[in-house]
C-alpha cells in the first residue's frame, strides 16, 4: 500500500544500533544516593537504544534541541547531502524516543527555519499525523539579527504526544491576577457582564438563551441585588441588552437551567453608577490555555547565554535555552515526580530545570561538556545554586543524580580479522550485555546461580565463559520447572546438548549474537560533537533594545 512520505538519500539505511550497557561512575554521584535521576556521557543514539529495554514507556516529557543544520556543523557536504544527513541523525533517534515515552507522554523540539518544516514533516511520519499536538513561536532573538531579506527573531517547538487521546496537557497560571479584585468565600473574582456580546449568537437562533431576570431593588449583605427567575414583589424584570453598534438582540450566555443551579452564587444582580441594573457573573481565577506565539523576554537567547556566563564565566556555553523555557515547557508537558528525558542535554539546562522542579530526569550528552558543564551544574543545583529559576522555584537545594558511561562495543575483531569478544568486558558486564542482546532484563537470582537475567515473558537467561557439560545441563535442568523457560549463552558445550530438553535453548557465543547489531561504532553523531563558538557580532546582533 503506498503512503505520502518524505524520502532522502540513506532512509531506510540506518544501521542496527548496538544495545549498549550503562557503567555506573560512582565517583561522580552527587548528593542524595537514593535519588534516581541520571546523566549520561555518551553518543546520544547509543544511550538512547541502551535505556530503550528498561524504560519504555515510561518518559512522560522529552525536551530537545539537536543541531539546527546552519550548514556550519556540515561545511564539507553540498546542500543535498547536507539535508539528508541530518534527517539521518533525527530520525532513528525519534523512533526510540517514541518508543521511551508514555501513552500520555509529549515530546517538545526546538528547531529554526532551516529543518523545521522537514522535521514536522518526519515527526508525522513516526508519531503520526493525528499525535501533532502544536508548533509554538518563540521570540528567541527579539531585535532580529540584521542579515539576509529577514531580521529572523524567533525559532520553533515543534510539540506531538504518543497518543493525542490520552495526553493531559497542563494549563498555565493566570499573571493577570490583578483584575481579580473581588473576594468571597469562594475566592477572588471579577465582576463581568452575563450577556453574549457576539452578534452572531442573538434571540433569532439561540431563543432559549433569551429570558428575563428579576432584580430586587433591595441590596443585600454583600452589596448585590438578589435575583429572581419569577417576578417577585418590588423587582425590576431585565432582559439582555440590545447591541449599541447594529441594534441585535443580544442573548444570555447561560440558559435558565444554570442559571437556577447558580442563582445568587455565581451570578448577581448589579446597580450601575448611571442607576441601571445588570446580570453580573463573578469571574474567578482560573488557569489559562498556552499560546503559541511566546514573546517573554526571559525566552530570549540572551537570557540564556547570561545564565550561562553566571554559572561557567569563560566557559559559557554557546546558544544555550534560559531556564525560564523549559520551565514554561515542563510547567505544560509535565508534573511533579514524573520522569523528564533530553538527549541533547547541552549545557545542562533541562536536567537543572526538572531537578529544581521535582521531576525526575535522564540527561545524555556526549561532548566534553558532560564534564565541564552538566556535571557542575547539577552539583551546584544539588547545592541550592540560585540562578535560573530558583527564587520562582523557591530551590533551597537537595536531591542528587547518579553517573553514567557508556560500555565499549561488545564485539571486536582480533589480529585474524575474526570477532571476538572485547576484553574490556568483566564477567558481570558481559552477562549483562548478552542479556540485553538477547532482550532479557539483567537481574541475577541471589539464590539460583544460573538465573542471572528474567524477560519479560517470564523466561531466564544464563551466559557464562566456560565449556557446558552434559553432566552440568542435567543438573540444571533438576531445579529448572517444566513450565520455565531458560536460554544458556556459552561458547562451547557438548554435541547434542541443543535439544537435549524442550525448555532449554542453547547458544554459542559471540556467534549468535552477531547479527544481532552493528558493532564497532562508538557514534552516530556526523562529527557534530562541538557546537560553533558564540560569534560576538551575532551577540550584539542579538541583544536587546
Amino acid at each position: 500500500m503506498q503512503k505520502l512520505e518524505l524520502t532522502w538519500i540513506g532512509k531506510g539505511d540506518e544501521p542496527v544500533v548496538e544495545p549498549r550497557i550503562l557503567l555506573h561512575d560512582a565517583s561522580k554521584d552527587y548528593g542524595d544516593p537514593a535519588a534516581d535521576n541520571m546523566l549520561i556521557h555518551g553518543d546520544n543514539l547509543l544511550a538512547l537504544k541502551a535505556l530503550e529495554q528498561e524504560f519504555a514507556g515510561q518518559v512522560k516529557c522529552i525536551y530537545i534541541d539537536p543541531p539546527y543544520n546552519t550548514g556550519s556543523a556540515f561545511e564539507y557536504y553540498d546542500d543535498n547531502l547536507e539535508h539528508s544527513l541530518w534527517l539521518n541523525l533525527m530520525r532513528p533517534r525519534l523512533i526510540i524516543l517514541r518508543n521511551l515515552l508514555s501513552e500520555d507522554g509529549c515530546i517538545w523540539i526546538s528547531i529554526d527555519d532551516t529543518e523545521q518544516a522537514y522535521l514536522k514533516v518526519i515527526c508525522d511520519e513516526i508519531f503520526g499525523r493525528n499525535n501533532f499536538v502544536q508548533t509554538i513561536s518563540n521570540q528567541s532573538t527579539p531585535n532580529g539579527r540584521d542579515y539576509g531579506s529577514f531580521a529572523q527573531t524567533h525559532d520553533f517547538i515543534h510539540i506531538f504526544s504518543k497518543n493525542i487521546r490520552q495526553l493531559k496537557m497542563n494549563k498555565m497560571a493566570n499573571d493577570d491576577i490583578n483584575k481579580y479584585n473581588k473576594e468571597d468565600e469562594e475566592g477572588a473574582y471579577y465582576l463581568h457582564p452575563l450577556f453574549n456580546s457576539n452578534s452572531n449568537f442573538h434571540k433569532g437562533n439561540r431563543p432559549n438563551l433569551y429570558y428575563p431576570f428579576y432584580v430586587s431593588k433591595k441590596q443585600n449583605n454583600e452589596g448585590y441585588y438578589d435575583l429572581s427567575l419569577i417576578p417577585t414583589e418590588d423587582c425590576v424584570e431585565l432582559y439582555p441588552p440590545l447591541s449599541q453598534t447594529d441594534g441585535t438582540q443580544f442573548v444570555w450566555r447561560w440558559g435558565k437551567e444554570k442559571a437556577t443551579q447558580y442563582l445568587n452564587k455565581e451570578i448577581v444582580g448589579q446597580l450601575m453608577r448611571n442607576g441601571e441594573f445588570r446580570i453580573a457573573q463573578k469571574m474567578r481565577v482560573k488557569d489559562k490555555i498556552p499560546r503559541t506565539i511566546w514573546v517573554e523576554t526571559e525566552f530570549s537567547n540572551r537570557r540564556g547565554t547570561e545564565e550561562s556566563q553566571a554559572l561557567f564565566a569563560k566557559k559559557k556555553f554557546p546558544y544555550p535555552k534560559p531556564e525560564p523555557l523549559i520551565e514554561r515547557i515542563l510547567t505544560l508537558g509535565s508534573n511533579p515526580g514524573d520522569l523528564v528525558l533530553d538527549s541533547f542535554l547541552g549545557s545542562g539546562t533541562t536536567s537543572a530545570v526538572a531537578h529544581k522542579m521535582g521531576r525526575r530526569y535522564i540527561g545524555i550528552e556526549l561532548g566534553e561538556h558532560c564534564y565541564t558543564h552538566c556535571l557542575p551544574r547539577l552539583k551546584a543545583v544539588v547545592d541550592g545554586e540560585q540562578g535560573g529559576i530558583s527564587k520562582t522555584q523557591n530551590w533551597q537545594g537537595g536531591g542528587g543524580f547518579k553517573f553514567y558511561e557508556l560500555a565499549p562495543t561488545l564485539i571486536v575483531k582480533d589480529a585474524h580479522g575474526q570477532p571476538i569478544i572485547n576484553n574490556k568486558y568483566n564477567a558481570q558486564m558481559l552477562v549483562a550485555a548478552i542479556a540485553k542482546l538477547n532482550g532479557y532484563d539483567y537481574a541475577p537470582d541471589a539464590d539460583v546461580f544460573w538465573k542471572q537475567g528474567k524477560s519479560q515473558a517470564g523466561s531466564f537467561i544464563f551466559v557464562t565463559t566456560e565449556y557446558l557439560t552434559a553432566a552440568q545441563l542435567d543438573n540444571i535442568s533438576r531445579y529448572l520447572p517444566e513450565y520455565e523457560r531458560l536460554l544458556i549463552c556459552t561458547p562451547a558445550f557438548d554435541i547434542g546438548l541443543g535439544k537435549r530438553y524442550e525448555n532449554i535453548n542453547i547458544r554459542k557465543i559471540p556467534q549468535s549474537v552477531l547479527d544481532k547489531c552493528a558493532y564497532g561504532a562508538d557514534n552516530y553523531n556526523l562529527n557534530i560533537v562541538n557546537p560553533p563558538e558564540l560569534d560576538e557580532d551575532e551577540w550584539e546582533d542579538g541583544e536587546d533594545a
